[in-house]
């Protein structure tokens, strides 16, 4: 056993799981390695399909909060990687790495017919993104829960409005898709560094192609022969491969190794996953009581390591240490807590589940006026389903929908706002995610299951409720919230402090206990901030 109070060995366990990771990154598997490929192609896009010897405008340059940067895909048209970036803007000193996500606020999308120039929301971080909520088998997907699978999320991705193309384009999308992977002559920089022509890889017999490319039998496709809809199902399921392999830094044991806060808790001896059948709440509980407890905690300094990645001190120290506190505290603390942990429950630090914090009342009250938000008129669930165009998002179904409640707010249309997972929740458009939709508001939203668990009342529960993002690592994933409006943690924690005040006085549509149980004060701000810089990690 590893003596964590000895730097030196501090020193060798980090490293040990560098070079773990490394192995581990060197011996990837042929379907994460075809899918990393796939998530890096280019030529998917409605715009190459319009012109493929034009480059689209909209990779011109890399959005950020505050400006933009000369892009890694210029010349391109767009693909997976232009909104979840790692190491583009690595050296860029403005910039820096990232954990899959981009800069900007609202990614860049293709100029259409519809005029829209950015995506609708921030884009998430993609780092343990299929950790499924506690009580699901399998997670599911977007700020808004539309997406029942990985491979759903990857399907809808790339025939959609991302990628150029319109509701109404999605048989002409899969058309283009397959024939851009039956086409590849091999001759392309990705075919040259993944193993040659697509028709190849996903052949998987040719006797000239290395191990490292040859997929298992599950993934092979002859495309000569395969439908359209089976060359797209194919590359879902190899980007699927490939996004579901991402995740932070683990021992053999499952443990989180990398972040000072990994390596805090591993010093004192503290709890870093649930026991067996314990649930994610009891240890989070259990974790504050050792934590409480701790009469003379072994801290976290420079000499243990130094972050590569990020511009602060690799360091736990007393600041972060009452962050911690302030975030593990709950509702029945009778000291400063911001009940941070009751949405962003560790080890991950998110339940997986949806939430309304506040962010889209503030929003649009700031651009209408205060209580503006609260004066919305929002239908009930049977209206709402029999007006679909006037309420809902456009879909196949229904592509001239307004998509009224999944716009951003702007002072030129009232009443047009983004309500998150009440646009999918019980939408006869999208039944694919609702059973695991009513199983997370019915178990974590709703707190009376057995008598409240009707569609009618869950869907009042679901305005303004957003999928709890991962707080591992921000520093690689600012601008904040699904708006991407903070770029700094600062601001975050302010706005919180702000919703708990209008939960507290009834002054929140739709608000949750979780929310209104927070508190906190300015003084807090810093070492809680300071708290959660201690969850980042160097990212490789």
């Amino acid at each position: 056993m590893i003596n964590f109070n000895n730097i030196h060995s501090i020193q060798l366990f980090l490293l040990a799981i560098f070079l773990q990771n490394i192995a581990v990154a060197a011996d990837k598997t042929a379907e994460i390695s075809i899918g990393e490929r796939l998530f890096l192609e280019t030529r998917f896009a409605q715009a190459y399909y319009a012109n493929p010897d034009k480059a689209d405008p909209a990779l011109d340059r890399t959005l950020t909060s505050s400006g933009s940067l000369k892009s890694s895909f210029i010349g391109k048209t767009m693909n997976c990687r232009a909104c979840h970036m790692v190491d583009e803007h690595k050296d860029t000193t403005s910039a820096g790495m990232r954990s899959y996500s981009d800069f900007a606020k609202r990614p860049p999308v293709p100029s259409r017919v519809d005029d829209k120039k950015t995506s609708g929301r921030n884009s998430m971080s993609m780092m343990n993104i299929s950790i499924p909520h506690e009580n699901l088998k399998d997670a599911v997907f977007h700020f808004d829960g539309e997406f029942n699978s990985m491979e759903d999320l990857v399907r809808g991705t790339l025939t959609g409005r991302n990628f150029g193309w319109l509701v109404d384009e999605g048989n002409i999308a899969v058309k283009h898709i397959a024939k851009i992977i039956r086409d590849d002559n091999g001759k392309g920089e990705l075919a040259k560094e993944f193993g040659g022509s697509y028709r190849k890889v996903f052949k998987s017999t040719a006797k000239n192609l290395d191990n490292k490319f040859t997929l298992p039998t599950e993934y092979r496709i002859d495309v000569d022969k395969a439908s359209n809809e089976q060359i797209l199902n194919t590359i879902s399921k190899l980007i699927t491969a490939y996004v579901t392999d991402l995740s932070f830094a683990k021992d053999s044991q499952g443990r989180y190794t990398s972040s000072p806060y990994d390596i805090f808790i591993k010093k004192n001896n503290l709890p870093a996953n649930p026991d067996k059948n314990e649930s994610i709440k009891n240890y989070n509980q259990r974790l504050l009581t050792k934590l409480e407890k701790l009469k003379t905690p072994v801290f976290v300094t420079e000499k243990d390591y130094k972050f590569k990645s990020h511009k602060q001190n690799f360091v736990f120290s007393k600041k972060e240490l009452q962050g911690m506190k302030l975030f593990f505290r709950n509702a029945n603390s009778n000291q400063p807590g911001g009940n941070c942990a009751s949405c962003h429950t560790a080890p991950h630090f998110s339940d997986f589940g949806f939430h309304n914090t506040g962010l889209a009342q503030q929003n649009y009250d700031e651009i209408h006026g205060t209580g503006a938000f609260m004066k919305i008129s929002i239908p009930d669930l049977k209206n709402r389903n029999d007006n679909h165009n006037a309420y809902l998002p456009a879909t196949s179904k229904h592509p001239a929908a307004s998509s009224r409640f999944r716009s951003i707010a702007s002072i030129n249309k009232p009443g047009y706002t983004d309500l998150g997972l009440w646009n999918v929740f019980a939408n006869p458009d999208m039944p694919a995610p609702q059973q695991k939709l009513k199983a997370i508001m019915c178990s974590q939203i709703i707190s009376n299951k057995n008598n409240n668990c009707q569609n009618e009342i869950l869907l009042t529960k679901a305005v303004a409720a957003f999928k709890t993002p991962v707080l591992r690592d921000l520093g690689h994933s600012n601008p904040y919230m699904h708006t991407g409006q903070f770029s700094k943690l600062e601001q975050v924690v302010k706005f919180y402090i702000t919703s708990s005040i209008l939960a507290k006085m009834r002054a929140l549509r739709n608000t949750e206990a979780e929310i209104a149980a927070i508190n906190l004060t300015e003084k807090d701000v810093a070492p809680l901030v300071a708290f959660l810089k201690s969850l980042n990690e160097d990212y490789e």
